[in-house]
């Protein structure tokens, strides 16, 4: 035993677990009386905000909610939210934020699959989760607690057996003395994603990834202390990247916003002096399309950050005269959101703007806290050569990448074959290390931010009784990214329209699901009958969208 290990123990004094949760008790004590959240009329400090956290954890723990048990939400971006990403795990829980825009099949699934023994819900979505519950096929859901929102409009009915939100915390300690967890390894979030198959998968968050994303999306934005953050993208979608960790680590404000639109972002920068904010493309693009005159007077030097597709030259032209400084990242949901970063150089500045576009339009290189992206080739494991050229698949590892999936052993172990987490995505990677994608992952669609399994649409397709043969790929849309265009090969004796189709899909699937554009005719396939799905994606860009 080496000197340096003798009697030099790990204990209380000198180890602990890593947690985001530290953070918001920080900011509580340092900065008490510093704004945390505005909602409409609402403003809270950070002193109000821990104490209602707390509240939280103790009303949950009180309902019998402790370690490992999950607890469910589905809300937007609004103040309880926000407190459920520190209270829900001060309880020991583990936090499930739903997606919003699934259909109640899916919503079911994800309940059963993650044995939620509690849901919070926002009364936009309280007719959603009715149409959910009678679809479940366990009975570990026991609470249920409903939230009232003023900016919301129409009172929702109240769920069976719910208990409103205000009351629920109301059986709370404010000063409940919530318990660090025991090994930074342990769970913190479950978040679901579709993968490359129609079943949603569970991913894992843990403390400690949690805890190193936060701290490395502070780190990419150079992040001052107070910064004053909108909450554009969804807190759903993995976690809100961690922002809800990283505005209590930089005791900052969170500007909640219930949806999206023009009007609404730009008054919310000119109200509360708005200095960073994060979305998909679709996001960044309906600002620089809004009306001129909702851009007037806004604060300068705004920090944008987007993922999902790379920026156009028109998209960084368009943030650049809204005088917003825009910044690329790309990850996955396994990998707590941002997990690459077109960390940008003094030097492009100088460069013309489709030069600079080109630079901006890289994945870019690993965040600071993520042991290594690499772009290696799937079958031997070993580094592509960084000539820009040579294609292999972006891999990542380090404390920054998810435990695993919930309950899925096979899907585990085939995402972290050879000590990598394999992404699926293939790219080069340039002689200076920056990795750039030059496919997606074939039956993924992007649209607007969200992952769209093309196998899932095509098991509805199928189930319609006139559809021989079935394909979904990738449609490039101005608008949203990429959206699902559908080949359709009919059954003989059969006619159909495409908004037959369209009509059929709506049925099963969530509405960014359904086929944005159809196209009938015998689908190209192999000597063994496999569809050639290459073939289609060179048919593609000839393909009419349709109104959905």
């Amino acid at each position: 035993m080496s000197a340096y290990d003798q009697h030099l123990d790990r204990t209380l004094a000198n180890h602990s677990a890593l947690t985001p949760l530290d953070f918001i008790r920080r900011s509580a004590e340092v900065y008490p009386e510093r704004l945390a959240i505005v909602h409409g009329s609402l403003q809270r400090n950070w002193r109000e905000t821990y104490a209602r956290c707390r509240q939280l954890a103790s009303a949950l723990h009180n309902a019998g909610i402790g370690k490992n048990d999950t607890v469910a939400v589905i809300l937007p971006n609004t103040p309880p939210m926000v407190e459920a990403h520190f209270g829900v795990p001060m309880a020991g829980a583990v936090l499930n934020t739903l997606n919003t825009r699934l259909d109640p099949q899916t919503i079911a699934f994800m309940l059963d699959h993650g044995e939620a023994k509690a849901l919070i819900v926002d009364p936009e979505f309280a007719r959603l989760i009715a149409q959910a519950l009678p679809l479940r096929r366990s009975n570990h859901l026991r609470t249920i607690i409903t939230i009232t929102d003023e900016l919301y409009g129409p009172a929702a009915a109240a769920l069976e057996g719910s208990i409103d939100y205000e009351t629920f915390l109301a059986g709370g300690d404010a000063a409940f003395e919530w318990q660090r967890p025991s090994d930074e390894w342990d769970a913190i979030a479950l978040n679901y994603t579709s993968g490359t198959t129609g079943d949603p998968k569970g991913v894992v968050y843990h403390h400690r990834g949690a805890a190193l994303n936060t701290l490395s999306m502070i780190l990419e934005w150079d992040m001052p202390k107070h910064p004053v953050y909108l909450w554009t993208l969804p807190m759903f979608h993995c976690n809100g990247w961690c922002f809800p960790w990283v505005m209590a680590a930089r005791a900052g404000v969170n500007v909640c916003l219930r949806r999206v639109d023009a009007e609404a972002v730009f008054t919310a920068m000119r109200t509360h002096g708005v200095t960073h904010y994060c979305g998909a493309p679709i996001v960044h693009s309906l600002l620089i399309n809004a009306p001129a005159e909702l851009k007037r007077d806004l604060p300068t030097g705004i920090k944008a950050m987007v993922a999902g597709a790379a920026p156009p030259a028109s998209m960084i032209e368009g943030m650049e005269a809204l005088g917003f400084d825009l910044t690329h990242v790309y990850g996955l949901t396994e990998v707590y959101g941002p997990a690459t970063v077109c960390a940008k150089h003094a030097a492009w500045q100088a460069l013309a703007i489709g030069e600079r576009a080109q630079r901006n339009a890289s994945q870019g290189v690993r965040t600071h806290l993520q042991e290594d992206a690499r772009v290696l080739d799937p079958e031997t494991m070993q580094p592509v050569p960084w000539d820009g050229e040579t294609i292999g698949e972006i891999m990542f590892r380090g404390n920054i990448v998810m435990k695993g999936y919930l309950k899925n052993p096979e899907a585990t172990d085939k995402a972290f074959a050879g000590g990598w987490f394999h992404t699926g995505d293939l790219a080069v990677q340039y002689p200076d290390g920056y990795i750039k994608i030059k496919d997606r992952s074939k039956d993924i669609i992007i649209s607007g931010g969200e992952n769209i399994s093309s196998i899932e649409v095509e098991d509805v397709l199928y189930r319609h009784p006139a559809v021989l043969a079935a394909a979904v790929v990738a449609k490039p849309d101005p608008k949203w990214g990429e959206t699902p265009c559908a080949f359709v090969e009919l059954k003989e004796g059969t006619d159909l329209s495409a908004e037959d189709i369209v009509a059929h899909c709506k049925k099963y699937l969530a509405g960014f699901k359904v086929p944005r554009a159809v196209v009938f005719g015998p689908l190209p396939k192999t000597s063994t009958g496999k569809i050639q799905k290459f073939e289609l994606r060179r048919q593609v860009g000839s393909a009419q969208a349709i109104d959905v």
